[in-house]
């Protein structure tokens, strides 16, 4: 029996008549889980990757226990700024990931569709939106974007703002650094504070980001050594801890907690075999429950997935000393924002860095980005001699995979990585 559907459907019941019910469901099923991984975790998850589960589940928990001290973002929103006001910062996308894992989408964008929201719009927003409106999700102090990348965001936030007054906050990004961008973004920074001060009637100390922005660097510094030791180790892992790591390199980035984890991780690798299997570089979302991807990238040696361009946007040191300005300028340079050759480079540099066997780039349905500039990258990967998978699918809602279709193009594209090794032999 699917027993997460079928609390899914016990869900779904209650979310008709008794939102908070459902909603309480939720939170109960999170720290259920949450228990069960720590009492019994999945002997194959490594210990490192055990606390980065916690960290994202008890992120969630946090945001739904207490929304009256969360702040709903994108995951490129200065979130070490919010944090330093005590607030949970949570995306729209994560929140949307949790609702498709209690198998549950499916009633949230249909909720979304029937009061008016277009069926273009991309599930993750759809999914968000239809759990606000239903009254299964709670409503967080505030919201906070970026200009960056997805221009959903904007308008999935104004339309909380004028549905359930969720103020809102825009951060507009320009495409290309210089002096003056970046004072642009600092200007910004600095009303963001002064609206975060007289929302929760606290004043920033400035020492307190300078640490956050000191424990970021770090945090960075210690993935660096893992990604480096992890080129000729086996670290197993899965699709869902990849979407994981978005808590750890962009929501939670800068906490002790954080800290705690990517020192972990660093020092865990070492403990683990070498690899001799195809080492793969993800772009863009994974649709984690696409049964055929978990059948040969959850727990495989043999295709491992090295990293995804996500959680490696922007991984230059932050300047502490100056930590708005440092985080103007890692918003202005981030490989999403700006012409897409600057995320072309990146993957250029990933794969040649990784040694990667191997690229899959995933374009989830409704995402412009992604659709519009892959060919770009299909090329450049031509150029490396590097073979490139393109998939086109739905990352979130179950009723638009189409397993038949992956099944067929993944097996094909693993055989002809396969025999390229054969060739050079």
């Amino acid at each position: 029996m699917d027993y997460v559907k079928k609390y899914g459907e016990l869900i779904k019941d209650k979310a008709g008549v008794k939102p908070e019910r459902a909603r309480s469901m939720i939170r109960l099923g999170l720290r259920a889980e949450n228990a069960r991984t720590k009492l019994l975790p999945n002997k194959e998850m490594p210990k490192a990757f055990r606390m980065l589960t916690h960290l994202a589940m008890e992120s969630v928990l946090k945001a739904l226990d207490h929304p009256e001290k969360s702040c709903w973002t994108n995951i490129f929103a200065p979130v070490e700024i919010m944090q330093c006001f005590g607030l949970q910062c949570v995306s729209m996308e994560c929140l949307s990931s949790f609702m498709s894992g209690f198998k549950i989408e499916d009633y949230l964008i249909d909720y979304a569709q029937n009061e008016g929201i277009a069926s273009t719009l991309c599930s993750y927003h759809k999914n968000f939106i239809g759990g606000v409106d239903s009254g299964v999700l709670p409503k967080a102090a505030m919201s906070v974007t970026t200009s960056m990348i997805c221009d959903g965001n904007i308008n999935t936030f104004r339309h909380m703002e004028q549905k359930h007054q969720v103020g809102s906050y825009v951060l507009d990004i320009p495409n290309t650094y210089s002096p003056e961008a970046e004072r642009y973004v600092v200007g910004q920074l600095q009303e963001l504070i002064e609206l975060l001060e007289t929302k929760t009637g606290q004043k920033l100390d400035m020492n307190d980001l300078k640490a956050a922005i000191q424990r970021e660097n770090e945090s960075k510094e210690y993935y660096k050594a893992f990604l480096k030791e992890q080129k000729h180790r086996y670290y197993p892992n899965t699709m869902t801890l990849d979407l994981y790591m978005l808590f750890a390199s962009h929501l939670n980035i800068g906490t002790r907690e954080t800290l705690d984890f990517f020192k972990c991780l660093a020092e865990d690798v070492k403990t683990y075999p070498e690899f001799n299997g195809k080492g793969i570089l993800w772009v863009h979302l994974m649709p984690y429950y696409q049964e055929t991807l978990q059948q040969y990238m959850n727990y495989q040696e043999k295709y491992y997935i090295q990293a995804c361009d996500l959680n490696l946007d922007y991984m230059e040191p932050l300047d502490a000393a100056h930590p708005l300005e440092a985080l103007a300028k890692k918003m202005i340079l981030n490989i999403y924002n700006g012409p897409y050759e600057r995320k072309v480079e990146m993957i250029r540099h990933l794969v040649k860095e990784f040694q990667s066997d191997a690229v899959i780039h995933f374009c989830h349905w409704g995402c412009k980005q992604s659709s519009g500039g892959v060919m770009l990258l299909k090329e450049a990967m031509r150029e490396e001699n590097v073979p490139m998978l393109i998939l086109d699918g739905d990352a979130l809602d179950r009723r638009n995979s189409h397993d038949g279709q992956i099944k067929t193009r993944l097996q094909a594209f693993l055989e002809l990585i396969d025999n390229i090794e054969e060739d050079k032999d």
